[in-house]
């Protein structure tokens, strides 16, 4: 890994984290050197344990309908500290920009008349919600999670690709990825101070017991989750055990005279803040879909008499509509009156005649995207595409132009990737940040969700669609401390490798213990809703 020139192609155009024109950059140095120092029959066995643990505590995923071991690639992402600073600033300043953007299209409608944005754009959303209309919640926080997606470009600087405010998911990936890899390189984690990211959960209940409505001093908080046959049930189980909170579901709660209360063997217990997984859609029976049995009948009422929050908020989805996604370095602009930190990546919007008429002329060059899609789904790379594919495409983006966006086909980063028949290859990569709101500040998890196109050449890095993921390092310089991983580095394994099958993990293990009552949750768990829960349209919110 020191020289690997020869046999690391790094391709023209694309920013390299490992390689830099003058060869490794200072980051990578010492990682490297710690892989030139491993053995390759020990370094398979601790590619094979990742693999083989991911599978036997059940951290999985969607794909193409079958549930699947989250692939977890050996070498981590480094990103020095100075760096990731100015990138929170990036990021808490989007957040806020969002926040004042949701206020405002659900209340007085500011940028409507002020011209920032066309009310067409908002009120065209299949997310916009009318039913919270009016509606403000407790502390003013709409977005108590965010998930920000970023790339570098072909010049290595960072560029949003696109805001999730609804229900971003994928921070159970962080904080297990991280156990694992601690595992797996001990002596990596020895050579730096790395900033820890399993303080993500305590961040994430503060700021939601702030969101409790006024008055209630030590608010019931519950995840509502749409049930065990979710994609993202593991992510859901895991953050209610590590927030101290019950994990329900839809069934679980009743609405009575406005109030939410939990089902108990003590009888109803009011809840105070509903940590929601459910999508809008499926939430609400009585303002949404009637045929619903994920979610809670009156909630939104109970929510409008003041008596429960719901993170996020519903509604939020709007802001994570890929055509809003073009107007918000305006709206960064009309709202805080600052320049945006990190920019858009350049989009064209097609129902603008002119823009339309270009993007159907350079079909062949860009990539198409759905407005409302998540996952990578309904994706077309134009270089990639058959002719038959793009005169498809055509005809979709002229029945339906407000539906579609288009980009310039952007060469991502590459970092350092395992692969099974050449060693360390670059592999494409994106990177989602986590941001917390709690109403008073924000809290940016140090580095968030690498996630890595596992294939040659392939720039799709979701989960859904074959890809992996990495730790992702946050480096600082100087003497390490109670911040840093490296109070709690486990003891370099035996040289045959075989100590990584005894090797423990808090987090990965705290699953085995729920084995037995996931399965009675199965067992009791009614077709119906494991019909409704394993629908394309559920799981689109999850997607990560």
């Amino acid at each position: 890994m020191t020289e690997p020139a020869a046999t690391y192609p790094v391709r023209e155009g694309t920013y390299d984290e490992l390689m830099s024109p003058d060869g490794v950059r200072s980051v990578y140095r010492k990682l490297s050197q710690v892989f030139d120092d491993i053995r390759p029959a020990d370094l398979n066995s601790r590619v094979n344990y990742l693999s083989s643990r991911y599978l036997d505590t059940g951290v999985t995923f969607d794909f193409a309908g079958q549930e699947e071991p989250f692939p977890l690639d050996i070498v981590p992402r480094l990103i020095q500290r100075a760096e990731f600073e100015r990138t929170e600033r990036g990021l808490k300043q989007r957040v806020r920009a969002l926040e004042a953007f949701l206020s405002d299209v659900y209340g007085a409608g500011r940028c409507f008349s002020d011209g920032v944005i066309p009310r067409a754009v908002v009120t065209t959303s299949e997310n916009f919600c009318r039913a919270v209309a009016g509606y403000e919640p407790p502390n003013g926080v709409r977005i108590h999670v965010a998930g920000i997606d970023l790339i570098r470009d072909g010049e290595g600087n960072l560029r949003v690709l696109e805001d999730n405010a609804r229900i971003p998911s994928g921070v159970s990936y962080v904080l297990t990825n991280r156990q694992a890899t601690v595992a797996a390189l001990p002596e990596a984690v020895r050579q730096y101070n790395i900033a820890r990211v399993d303080d993500y959960p305590a961040r994430l209940r503060a700021a939601l017991a702030k969101a409790a409505p006024p008055g209630v001093p030590d608010p019931q908080i519950v995840v509502l989750t749409p049930g065990v046959y979710n994609s993202a049930y593991f992510e859901h189980s895991m953050l209610a055990r590590t927030m101290g909170v019950p994990l329900v579901e839809g069934r679980d709660l009743v609405v009575r005279h406005g109030v939410v209360f939990l089902r108990t063997t003590r009888g109803l217990e009011q809840v105070h803040v509903i940590y929601r997984r459910v999508d809008d859609e499926f939430i609400d029976p009585v303002k949404f879909r009637p045929d619903s049995l994920l979610g809670v009948a009156g909630l939104l009422s109970a929510q409008a008499n003041g008596t429960v929050t719901i993170a996020n908020a519903v509604g939020n989805g709007v802001a994570d509509d890929k055509l809003v996604y073009t107007y918000l370095p305006a709206l960064i602009r009309y709202y805080l009156h600052e320049e945006p930190l990190i920019p858009n990546v350049d989009t064209w919007r097609l129902e603008e005649p002119a823009a339309r008429e270009e993007v159907l002329d350079r079909m062949d060059e860009l990539v198409i995207k759905p407005v409302d899609g998540s996952g990578g789904k309904g994706i077309i790379m134009g270089p990639m595409s058959t002719k038959k594919e793009l005169a498809e495409a055509k005809k979709k983006l002229i029945a339906d132009p407000r539906g579609w966006i288009a980009q310039p086909l952007i060469q991502l980063s590459t970092v350092p990737t395992m692969t099974p028949d050449k060693g360390l290859q670059p592999r494409h990569v994106d990177l989602r940040p986590f941001i917390v709101n709690d109403g008073e500040e924000m809290w940016v998890i140090p580095g968030g969700l690498t996630r890595v196109a596992l294939k040659e050449g392939q720039m799709i890095v979701n989960s859904s669609q074959g890809g992996g993921s990495k730790d992702t390092w946050v480096i600082s310089a100087g003497v390490t401390g109670p911040e840093s991983e490296h109070g709690r580095v486990i003891s370099s394994p035996d040289p045959d490798a075989e100590s990584l099958d005894r090797l423990e993990t808090s987090v990965l293990d705290a699953r085995d213990d729920e084995d037995e009552v996931q399965q009675q949750q199965q067992q009791q768990q009614q077709q119906a809703v494991r019909s409704v829960a394993s629908t394309d349209t559920m799981k689109g919110a999850e997607q990560c």
